[in-house]
């Protein structure tokens, strides 16, 4: 299965992280187009893949995660501002019948990333 599919672990309180807005980007010559703008479901993922496998192109891609909202929807305090408010995660996809999957792993004040399966 090809496309590009992401989740979040909530790694400060061991769960899954629902209702976390994600908006997907394609940069084309340094100008950004949004593609898709979803919430993480109660599994920390999104209901439907970010690109289908036709909508796949290579390229530059960000994705966003807004984590200050959902931490702070969890009862988490932060001050203000949160140290990490948006996750930006800027990668490139080369080949396009490869499923590409980039979760997201994190904490009011640290996260990781990579290139999943």
């Amino acid at each position: 299965m090809a496309g590009l599919t992401t989740h979040i672990l909530d790694t400060h309180s061991g769960v899954p992280a629902a209702g976390v807005a994600v908006t997907l980007r394609r940069i084309t010559d340094g100008k950004a187009e949004t593609l898709a703008t979803t919430v993480t479901n109660a599994d920390g993922r999104t209901d439907a893949p970010l690109l289908t496998p036709e909508a796949t192109q290579p390229g530059l891609y960000e994705l966003d995660f807004a984590i200050g909202p959902y931490f702070r929807g969890r009862g988490v305090a932060l001050p203000e501002p949160a140290f990490l408010e948006t996750v930006t995660i800027r990668f490139g996809i080369a080949d396009t019948s490869r499923h590409w999957h980039v979760p997201l792993n994190c904490s009011p004040y640290g996260y990781t990333t990579y290139r999943g399966s």
